[in-house]
């Protein structure tokens, strides 16, 4: 598989969008590079922009886009609350997918010489990308900022890893670094006093604030054997902050940067936020994100407020995103669209994917089955089935957590509703994977058989796409299979108002179970290695037989449960 990664270039220009226009479409130029996102700030003067690809295409664009930032952007004339030193100020590489951070950190190395030697950018390398310890942290390298970078050029300790050593009044200096998934999040507040914003920052960023006798803002610095001030560290891990007022919202902000979500996730960062806000006597009133971040964040955070609710967390992802964005007020200055803010999303939407089975509506899928096209065929119909009765068990468990008297047990249902969830969406994926699994089939029949080679090929690929079109079926003859665990407690404990329920959901992933193990029979004689046919044969009708009997057993725990009620 390709590897994946993120490039987050930070630009020192967020107010005149004509000269970002520029920069993106350098971008943009470059084949095999997917724009995601370009989030200009006006107060801050700053545009953060995200776009992702292989390594080779991404770390082009960004060299295309160091190269105009140079040739647009003057820093003598530029203003803006956000710490800053170069015309492109930050530009990070991200591992997304099937590459580790070393190698990433090697790709960096390789942009950052690259914007050293064909841009003539000054460069810093931080993170995991950094040529020497004392470097990694980006507040170090960037300390002094634009203003001190003169004077910082001359000292020996800070010679630029890459590039000129001599300052360059109209670029600054550029900081590439190799980091892990970064999120920038602003807390916003009811107060426009920015003093009174840095203290909830200093409260909870990882650095914390200088230790002082007595009155923590006027008391004197304690310092250390060395004469250095000491630090009080702040109350969350992996968090950078500060704190500032934006004037176009008219409100201050404690800015983040939440360098490792898995220690720190947004979640937990606003919630702090909130609790040290309380004690200062101010409100937290929503929050943004600047940029990106993953849908697991998204997942988490919504799960985590339910939880908090005691409500069930067996709901689609639509929803807990929903919560999400609600509960940490995400769309109080600007709507929270997650097509364009969750990376996923971005990057499927910007992909321009063929719309999947599971994508139309209800009616275009029964008529698109019904069509002349041999797909959707059984197999699909089979896994949208067994979607169904995994949903309908799960529904039963949602609504068995919310029942009046027992609120007690709202965790034990959720629990079996976060199963249920997990078969439905894996047999919703295995709808268009059936079909593609037989699509693979037809276009290995399509392959040429003009000599002895190719027809050799050509035989492979039917063999291979054959066992695909196999172990599809029976992976939805599985998790059908699975789910009935859920039906099944459901038609025990679950409300005996929705027992029936329970009971279709049985005889929907019966039917799903029986009817993939059609697609493997017919499939399985295709297959010219005996011994592979009877074992796939074998593992399906096993299945089939433990769903007949698990069916039965749902069934009587409906009639009991409908009987009784």
């Amino acid at each position: 598989m390709s590897q994946l990664i993120e490039c987050v270039p930070n630009f020192s220009e967020g107010r005149d969008m004509a000269v970002m226009k520029q920069i993106t479409d350098a971008i943009e130029s470059v084949d095999g590079v997917t724009l995601l996102d370009v989030d200009p700030g006006a107060a801050t003067n700053r545009t953060v922009v995200t776009f992702v690809g292989e390594p080779a295409p991404v770390i082009e664009a960004a060299v295309r886009a160091g190269r105009k930032a140079a040739e647009l952007i003057d820093m003598t004339k530029h203003h803006g609350e956000h710490p800053r030193f170069g015309a492109m100020d930050v530009c990070p590489l991200v591992p997304v997918a099937n590459i580790t951070m070393d190698e990433t950190a090697v790709f960096a190395r390789q942009l950052a010489k690259r914007l050293g030697e064909e841009v003539g950018l000054t460069i810093y390398c931080y993170e995991s990308a950094a040529t020497k310890p004392e470097r990694r942290n980006l507040a170090t390298v960037r300390a002094g900022e634009y203003e001190g970078l003169a004077d910082k050029l001359k000292k020996p300790e800070w010679k630029p890893d890459f590039g000129p050593e001599k300052f360059n009044a109209r670029s600054g200096a550029t900081a590439v670094g190799a980091r892990d998934f970064l999120v920038a999040y602003n807390v916003n507040l009811n107060t426009t006093s920015t003093r009174r914003a840095n203290a909830i920052a200093f409260d909870i960023r990882e650095k914390g604030r200088i230790k002082r006798e007595g009155d923590p803002v006027t008391g004197k610095i304690v310092n250390d054997a060395n004469g250095e001030p000491m630090w009080e560290p702040g109350s969350l891990k992996c968090v950078k902050g500060i704190g500032w007022f934006i004037e176009e919202y008219g409100v201050a902000q404690i800015s983040m940067n939440l360098t490792n979500i898995g220690v720190t996730p947004v979640h937990v960062a606003f919630d702090e936020c909130c609790r040290k806000a309380e004690e200062r006597g101010i409100r937290v009133t929503g929050s943004e994100v600047v940029g990106l971040l993953p849908l697991k964040s998204m997942i988490e955070a919504g799960e985590y407020f339910l939880r908090k609710q005691q409500r069930s967390l067996g709901v689609s992802d639509k929803e807990l995103i929903k919560i999400a964005v609600k509960s940490m007020g995400m769309d109080e200055l600007a709507p929270f669209k997650p097509e364009e803010k969750i990376i996923e999303y971005a990057i499927a939407a910007r992909a321009g994917k063929t719309k999947r089975l599971v994508d139309m509506t209800l009616t275009d899928f029964t008529h698109e089955t019904a069509s002349e096209s041999p797909a959707p065929g059984g197999g699909s119909i089979s896994a949208a089935v067994g979607a169904f009765g995994a949903a309908l068990a799960t529904m039963v468990a949602n609504l068995s957590s919310h029942k009046r008297g027992w609120d007690d047990r709202w965790e034990e249902f959720s629990e079996w509703a976060v199963r249920g969830k997990k078969h439905h969406d894996e047999l919703l994926r295995l709808v268009d994977e059936d079909t593609q699994a037989f699509n693979r089939i037809m276009d290995a029949f399509g392959l040429p058989k003009g000599n002895d080679e190719e027809n050799a090929a050509r035989d492979r690929a039917i063999q291979a796409a054959t066992v695909g079109a196999i172990e599809t079926p029976l992976r939805v003859m599985q998790v059908a299979l699975e789910s009935m665990d859920v039906a099944r407690k459901m038609a025990e404990i679950g409300m005996s108002a929705s027992a029936s329920d329970a009971g279709v959901a049985a005889l929907c992933a019966r039917t799903a179970v029986k009817g993939a193990y059609l697609n493997v029979r017919i499939n399985a004689k295709d297959l010219k290695d005996p011994a592979a046919r009877d074992g796939f044969l074998s593992r399906g009708k096993e299945i089939e037989d433990k769903a007949e009997a698990m069916e039965a057993e749902i069934l009587a725990s409906v009639q009991k449960a409908m009987t009784k009620g």
